[in-house]
């Protein structure tokens, strides 16, 4: 078994899919629109398969805005492969001006990481 994909509800969908595709090498499909649920979505897939699910839809959108709960995913991780690609990634996302929430370390599960926020604050874990 594997993840297939992660599904992230998103206030702009656009920066969200630059963000995602400029920092962790990733490929996107063509945008999906159906146009009766005002639904739009990008599928943008890691090279092993997994893939991030960007989605928005203006009535999910005014939910999320004036909704003060945020229970569910916490985060996700992307493994970068070394140490050396965690700390050259996170310093290039903070040059670029997007939050680092962790710094780059040795956790106590013995995970090497730095926890970073994209555009609209969903926490990322940057993996050795």
């Amino acid at each position: 078994m594997k993840i297939e994909h992660i599904a992230i509800w998103t206030l702009d969908i656009e920066k969200m899919k630059r963000f995602y595709l400029r920092f962790f090498d990733l490929k996107s499909n063509e945008k999906y629109y159906n146009p009766k649920k005002k639904f739009s979505s990008y599928f943008l897939a890691f090279d092993n398969g997994a893939r991030i699910e960007l989605m928005h839809k203006p009535e999910i959108t005014e939910f999320i805005e004036k909704s003060d709960s945020k229970l569910g995913l916490t985060h996700f991780a992307i493994s970068v492969g070394s140490k050396e690609k965690v700390n050259t990634l996170t310093e290039l996302i903070r040059e670029n001006g997007y939050p680092i929430i962790g710094e780059p370390r040795t956790t106590g599960d013995g995970y090497y990481e730095s926890v970073i926020a994209d555009p609209e604050g969903n926490q990322i874990e940057i993996t050795s």
